[in-house]
């Protein structure tokens, strides 16, 4: 049997970045460590860059991540094989960012995936030959500001027909395709309907397994042709200061076993960066919980109505402050004086970045076009 662990955010923040810094890595890693060193291989989401020389953030929304060389030290230390590079921070801080991650993961023999100094480098599906099968790793995100394009670094994007001709290749070239992505609203516990056509779409490419990663709290699963695909599986570790006793607490490491062309997995929970900054299993009390959460989640996620309605609500409460990026111009008169110059524009480069993320991002798009589509009916 082959065991793969796949592990979701790591971005050594508050409390972990300073007992990195200090280099007490056991303090965080610990519990954890027995497991990832009986896995076959392991990788995790690195949800920044490594800056080791001088760089400035890019403008973008949100905020601009990064972490340093002692971060890859420590998943080292942890038994992590591989990391993850293709999300929405990757580029937070361009090119020198893009280069001193790659160094130093090259430093520390850290693989990367999902990453490059271009669109062709982050689009490479990286082969690893484990216990005598082979497997494909194929790692993209949603498009937000650390896209790699021809000329600049960055991250593989969720582009559903270059995935499907990622997968394809792939499965010529390996036993196993294990697809991992980044995407899906934050905070928010289910797929959306297209992140649920999607990576079933990719299973019938396919892909013998999908992982999902990005929403800061874990989701449900489903097994779809016989294939699993994991929504959501939260923050590996993320400490962020004020946030204690909640989702962004909670996650799961997905173990994958691989025998005799069959796949099957098992869930690790764990509570993360809460009293304790470190990473530690569930208690039995506190996995029951989860057990019920994660069954009531699948049972949704098997629901294309209730899916539906589920993404309606949530995204729905998001109304006011979607709309206001269309404001303040709401009549024939004011777009009148408008055009005559008589009014001035406010679309200024903080404005128009908002808007690009609204219309780049599918999460956000997906929000947008729902909103607007609602307040028009209501019209």
């Amino acid at each position: 049997m082959i065991s793969i662990v796949v592990a979701g955010d790591y971005c050594p923040r508050a409390r972990v970045a300073e007992l990195i810094e200090n280099e007490r890595y056991s303090e965080i890693f610990g519990e954890i460590k027995p497991l990832l060193g009986l896995a076959d291989y392991s990788l995790v989401n690195l949800e920044c860059p490594i800056l080791i020389s001088s760089g400035e953030p890019i403008a973008k929304c949100g905020p601009n991540l990064k972490s340093t060389p002692n971060a890859i030290s420590a998943i080292k230390y942890a038994g992590f094989d591989m990391v993850t590079l293709a999300n929405n921070h990757f580029y937070d801080f361009g090119e020198n960012g893009v280069k001193d991650t790659l160094e130093t993961c090259k430093a520390f023999k850290i693989d990367v995936v999902g990453g490059g100094q271009n669109l062709v480098e982050a689009s490479q599906v990286n082969f690893k030959e484990i216990k005598g099968k082979r497997f494909a790793f194929i790692n993209c995100c949603e498009n937000e500001f650390s896209i790699a394009t021809d000329q600049t670094g960055g991250s593989n994007p969720l582009n559903p027909i270059s995935i499907y001709y990622q997968i394809k290749d792939a499965q010529y070239q390996a036993d196993y395709v294990i697809v991992i992505t980044h995407g899906g609203h934050e905070h928010y516990q289910l797929p959306s309907p297209r992140m649920k056509e999607t990576y079933r779409f990719f299973v019938e490419a396919g892909a013998d397994v999908i992982i999902n990663h990005h929403q800061h709290c874990y989701s449900g699963y489903e097994i779809y042709k016989g294939k699993l695909i994991a929504y959501g599986i939260g923050n590996f570790c993320f400490d962020k200061n004020g946030i204690r006793d909640s989702k962004w607490n909670e996650g799961y490491l997905v173990e994958l076993q691989f025998e005799d062309h069959c796949t099957s997995f098992k869930l690790h929970p764990y509570i993360q960066a809460n009293e304790r900054s470190g990473i530690f299993f569930m208690t039995e009390k506190e996995k029951k919980h989860f057990k019920r959460e994660i069954q009531r989640l699948n049972e949704i996620i098997l629901d294309n109505t209730l899916i539906e309605e589920n993404h309606n609500d949530f995204v729905l409460k998001d109304t006011k402050s979607v709309l206001s990026l269309f404001e303040p111009y709401s009549n024939r008169y004011l777009h009148g004086l408008f055009r005559r110059s008589l009014l001035p524009s406010f679309l200024n480069k903080k404005k128009l970045l908002q808007i690009i993320n609204t219309f780049f991002c599918e999460a956000h798009r997906d929000r947008t076009f729902k909103i607007l589509k609602t307040k028009y009916q209501q019209l």
